[in-house]
């Protein structure tokens, strides 16, 4: 080994060939694969059933990709937002968002963003790098944690709804499920995690070709082409024709029920008729709607509808048989809600500001 290899990219069998190839007898793999996935090791020295020249071989070999809490807020409705350093100057944003029913972990799968959805503030952000399963991982951990300490909490759900598109971040997204879901990772299960996307149907007909247990959401917002050409430029690429086909055989393979997600903006997309698309839209796959908030993000003409316009939209989905439900936004007061993340800087209250890494 010529250079240092990060450690939680390797599988456990990628591990124990590493350890025979240090000389070191393969059933210590198991021990460390424990501390970095069960135990969330910042460091080999956490590592005490190890020997001492063991660690020190481990630290020569190997590094843990470990991320760093840079700056955490709480807001009056007692979401947390946290912003985690990934590397020097590349910083990701992660929620913890705590409801009566649930506590709801909203994490990010990549630094930035490449796709520029016009109504997200993530989407003004290029798209620096993909994160590892390991900094994935992290996010979860830290704030299931505050879930715990702050809230007296168990996490109950996990979003990939932060930062990213998690599809273009496949084998990493993928490999961090893995290890949340496994034994030997954190235990929860599959179904308590939906992955959302903004519609690669390629990645989505791969899902299915690779029987994933967990769930999937659709960033929808527009049942039409012409109106989702001009706030997604991926509709492009993956039109709304593309995109039913590949709903339609992921579920063919999986038998998950799919959820359509419809941020709401007043004027563009909130009429009875574009109710009326939804409606037919979803008759490709068994699914669920939510209908969700606009959040006003700098820069951009959208506004949130009224609350007439978002029920009479709810209740037209709802005489046709569908599922619907419509999210209230959470975090707005410290840019923590639905498509505000892009790492703002702003003045807040000193309440707010819990921890500030300089």
């Amino acid at each position: 080994m010529d250079k240092k290899q990060n450690i939680r990219n390797l599988s456990l069998v990628e591990l124990q060939a590493a350890f025979v190839e240090l000389g070191e007898k393969s059933f210590r793999a198991k021990q460390v694969f424990e501390w970095l996935w069960k135990k969330n090791a910042s460091s080999f020295d956490e590592m005490t059933n190890l020997s001492v020249p063991l660690r020190s071989l481990l630290s020569s070999a190997f590094f843990i990709d470990k991320i760093k809490l840079d700056d955490q807020q709480i807001s009056s409705d007692k979401t947390i937002k946290c912003a985690f350093e990934v590397e020097q100057g590349k910083v990701v944003e992660g929620v913890l968002i705590p409801t009566t029913s649930r506590t709801t972990a909203c994490i990010s799968s990549q630094v930035g963003c490449s796709l520029a959805c016009t109504f997200c503030a993530t989407g003004k952000l290029k798209l620096m790098r993909n994160l590892t399963a390991g900094e994935i991982v992290d996010q979860v951990v830290y704030l299931r944690d505050q879930a715990e300490q702050r809230y007296r909490q168990s996490l109950s759900n996990i979003v990939y709804m932060g930062m990213g598109e998690p599809l273009l971040n496949y084998k990493n997204v993928l490999r961090s499920i893995e290890m949340i879901t496994s034994e030997q990772g954190l235990g929860m299960s599959p179904k308590r995690i939906t992955v959302s996307t903004a519609g690669i149907a390629k990645m989505i007909k791969q899902l299915g070709d690779d029987d994933v247990k967990f769930n999937l959401a659709l960033s929808l917002h527009a049942a039409n082409d012409t109106k989702r050409n001009k706030i997604m430029e991926i509709n492009e690429s993956n039109n709304l024709e593309t995109l039913q086909e590949a709903l339609h055989y992921f579920y063919s393979k999986t038998g998950t029920r799919v959820t359509f997600e419809y941020i709401i903006f007043k004027d563009f997309n909130d009429t009875l008729m574009d109710a009326k698309e939804l409606a037919e839209f979803c008759k490709c796959v068994p699914c669920k709607i939510n209908i969700i908030e606009y959040n006003p993000i700098d820069g951009e003409p959208f506004q949130k509808a009224s609350e007439e316009a978002i029920t009479n939209f709810a209740n037209f989905l709802e005489e046709r048989n569908l599922i619907v439900n419509v999210r209230r936004s959470r975090g707005k007061d410290i840019d923590a809600a639905c498509g505000q993340l892009a790492n703002k800087n702003k003045t807040i209250d000193e309440n707010q500001r819990v921890l500030k890494v300089k």
